[in-house]
């Protein structure tokens, strides 16, 4: 995301008009309609005034992502009764179809017995709760994933 953008979603983010932002800052609208749309970029002194307006800080709001901030926002008004009538594989399945297959093709028991293996040695081993142990092993596969794609 460039910084227009992401100036533009900060400005949003705290109900501020592009003409509340410029009485602010002692800039026209038009500057701040410059900025947002990336045919010029504030200065560093106006960034870091931008941030304190947003409450960000500056590397936040050069590096902010919208996308990660909305998805933080779900998460954080979602109950855990809500998350637990999603249907991840469903929901999953559309982006990647394997989801929706693999269960006629590979001997999940298997496996699942060597992953209750780990479970259990996370939770003997470091007292973890089951949920923990589960969020370890995630996390787990997680890096090795982006080890992988790294390679």
């Amino acid at each position: 995301m460039g910084l227009g953008t992401s100036l533009y979603s900060a400005r949003k983010s705290r109900g501020l008009s592009q003409e509340a932002v410029a009485e602010k800052l002692g800039v026209s609208r038009q500057t701040i309609s410059k900025w947002e749309t990336d045919e010029t970029l504030p200065d560093i002194r106006q960034s870091k005034r931008l941030a304190v307006l947003y409450g960000k800080s500056l590397d936040e709001l050069i590096e902010f992502d919208v996308d990660m901030q909305e998805i933080q926002d779900a998460i954080d008004r979602a109950d855990s009764k809500a998350a637990e009538r999603v249907d991840w594989t469903k929901a999953w399945s559309r982006k990647y179809p394997v989801l929706a297959q693999y269960q006629e093709k590979v001997d999940t028991g298997f496996y699942a017995d060597g992953l209750q293996r780990l479970l259990a040695d996370l939770r003997e081993k470091y007292g973890y709760s089951n949920l923990d142990a589960f969020l370890v092993l995630k996390d787990i596969l997680g890096t090795l994933w982006k080890e992988e794609q790294e390679a």
